[in-house]
């Protein structure tokens, strides 16, 4: 089994989401010993954002593109091989904002991708990445996932129907949350790994 760590965290070894993602991860080996795992870190080896280079490299056949255009979707390609090869995805979400951190959605932006990770039919858009497992793991300094809290949760429900769109329907959510609040930071982190069944 091959497992892909994307981390979006700029805090390092600091990150809760990181350490959520690799409590997942450990649980993974365990179950299945042998497996191998590919890190992304998409924090200090970011994805640029698009920009009209990009666009235009995606709509145009890959043996017309030019030296630039070619370049241009190198990332892209990257991305979607990583995504591709995988058989399990742990990705690590921590909570910018209310939302995911900018450089998950540079990644997200460059997995997504008209006929070659999704497809439109005549009953709608069919996403192509099928068969794969993922696990977001999320980490907030606040509690979102219920309370008054939850309708400011724009990460989780953007990840599910994005993802999902790419044909990524088997979701596993599990939450590092109350990090920043005295009662809940203690254990926030081991009651996220708990929270998973592998």
């Amino acid at each position: 089994m091959q497992i892909l760590h994307i981390i979006s965290s700029a805090r390092g070894a600091e990150s809760f989401s990181t350490r959520l993602g690799q409590g997942i991860i450990d649980k993974l080996l365990a179950a299945q010993p042998g497996s191998t795992v590919v890190v992304r870190n998409v924090a200090t080896q970011p994805f640029p954002h698009l920009e009209e280079a990009h666009l235009q490299a995606y709509f145009t056949p890959a043996e017309g593109r030019s030296p630039e255009q070619q370049q241009a979707v190198r990332h892209s390609d990257e991305a979607i091989a990583q995504v591709m090869a995988a058989d399990v995805l742990v990705i690590g979400v921590p909570f910018y904002n209310f939302t995911i951190a900018s450089s998950l959605k540079a990644w997200l932006d460059h997995l997504t991708r008209a006929g070659i990770t999704f497809r439109y039919t005549a009953t709608g858009p069919e996403g192509l990445i099928t068969g794969k497992k993922v696990y977001l793991a999320v980490a907030s300094g606040g509690i979102y996932s219920e309370g008054p809290q939850q309708p400011y949760d724009f990460a989780v429900p953007y990840l599910r129907w994005m993802l999902s769109f790419l044909g990524l329907t088997d979701i596993t959510v599990a939450r590092a949350e109350g990090v920043k609040l005295p009662e809940f930071q203690a254990t926030a982190l081991q009651k996220g790994i708990d929270s998973v069944a592998v």
